[in-house]
């Protein structure tokens, strides 16, 4: 008998009640618990008189798990209520229509009483084992756009992207790729804009949560400007920003003499070489590079990047190290594909606002179970395959001799990871 004779013959029923979609998401729920995220929640956030106002912390959870499971959308929070999905996570999921008025209920002030909550969490994270401690931290500072569809979003317009949406700041620890704060922000806001008022924040943040030792953060050329440098120096932080070429910059690479300029390693077809000068009494390193060979004819000329820093070390190390400034796109790329952050759910700017610091919650969670679970320290595994390893793995719920047992797939081929990551976060302490 062929096999499309026996798929025929396969009949189907939804009538499972022990059933669990996304067992795994037992890791995140394990961890949230220890950190104790709802208690938190039901304290910082208050919404007075207005809808959604009663028990906020089940509410943020249940959001924060429907992103983990893949969900973008309010709507996708109905995947957690199916068979014994619930007895998982450790809280009542909440109705999608009580969501949506739960994040309409958000004004700018509630945002930032979330903001307060995803402090409180990164320290006790951090307390948990996932921190710097007194080492030193790297961070990256980046806007990005968040493409939205229709005109009744509001805030999102068109920006330098000529794409509808809004326009947020997010900045991250390099080593880890979690993310350290976030602001919502509206479509026609220039990259710099807030950018002083979002480090003043951020280095307060990093340091009541635990960040004890030296802190270096590196920025692309739209956050390029003397009151952004003057706000670091202000809370002793170190500074990388890429400048951009301006008629000055231009000049002062100019003045650079040939023998000044050191080769470095650059792909097969091409050379590059760097060199150090100064620029209002700032270090500006430059990078010059031009293909060799037949693709010469298409850029025959040096084409030059350069930045301003303060940091000790060579010309060479730290044009190496402000490269990697480019890793912030990945904690971007899982943000939008990874944890919700590719939809804005709401026709309320406010209600948005709230759905990104959201969305960066539930992303630090599977940082923290990478980090503490796992001991991915300096890897970062990208969302897509947490989820599909650890996260994405049916379930199911039986009873006997008075104990709950969650059985799961035979066979399944990050089982022992499953388990290390399980074992480790029981480990930690509850939060008091």
């Amino acid at each position: 008998m062929g096999s499309s004779h026996i798929l025929d013959q396969l009949d189907t029923c939804f009538d499972d009640t022990h059933a669990v979609a996304n067992a795994g998401l037992l890791l995140p729920a394990t961890l949230a618990e220890r950190l104790g995220i709802e208690q938190a929640a039901d304290q910082v956030i208050d919404l007075g008189e207005r809808a959604g106002a009663y028990r906020p912390g089940r509410k943020l959870l249940t959001l924060v798990h429907a992103m983990l499971a893949g969900g973008d959308c309010i709507d996708d929070a109905d995947l957690l209520r199916c068979g014994q999905t619930a007895s998982v996570l450790g809280h009542r999921v909440m109705a999608p229509s009580t969501l949506g008025t739960f994040l309409r209920s958000f004004t700018f002030g509630h945002v930032r009483q979330l903001d307060r909550l995803t402090e409180q969490t990164l320290k006790r994270a951090w307390a948990a084992g996932a921190g710097p401690g007194d080492g030193p931290m790297t961070m990256d500072l980046d806007s990005t756009v968040c493409q939205v569809h229709g005109y009744h979003k509001q805030g999102a317009a068109y920006g330098y992207t000529h794409t509808l949406g809004y326009h947020p700041l997010v900045a991250t620890r390099a080593d880890s790729g979690e993310v350290l704060h976030a602001r919502q922000r509206t479509g026609r806001a220039n990259t710099a804009r807030g950018a002083a008022r979002f480090v003043d924040e951020l280095a307060g943040r990093v340091r009541r949560a635990g960040a004890s030792g030296e802190l270096t953060m590196r920025m692309d050329s739209g956050f390029w400007s003397a009151k952004t440098i003057k706000t670091c120096r202000r809370h002793k932080i170190r500074f990388s920003i890429t400048v951009r070429q301006t008629k000055p910059i231009r000049a002062v690479i100019t003045t650079i003499s040939e023998d000044a300029w050191t080769p470095i390693v650059y792909p097969d077809g091409g050379v590059a070489q760097v060199a150090e000068t100064r620029y209002q009494g700032e270090r500006l390193i430059v990078r010059r590079t031009r293909l060799v060979g037949a693709q010469a004819e298409l850029f025959p000329n040096w084409r030059y990047h350069a930045f301003v820093t303060d940091r000790p070390g060579t010309a060479v190390w730290l044009d190496q190290d402000h490269r990697r400034h480019a890793t912030v796109e990945l904690c971007i790329r899982d943000l939008k594909d990874g944890v919700g952050l590719r939809h804005h759910p709401s026709g309320k700017f406010a209600a948005n606002a709230a759905w990104l610091v959201i969305a960066t919650l539930a992303h630090n969670l599977l940082r923290w179970i990478a980090q503490i679970g796992l001991g991915a320290r300096g890897e970062l595994v990208v969302a897509k395959t947490l989820r599909r390893s650890l996260l994405a793995l049916p379930g199911r719920i039986t009873r006997s001799a008075r104990r709950y047992r969650l059985h799961l797939p035979a066979d399944w081929p990050w089982a022992a990871w499953f388990d290390l990551a399980l074992a480790r976060l029981r480990c930690v302490a509850y939060a008091t």
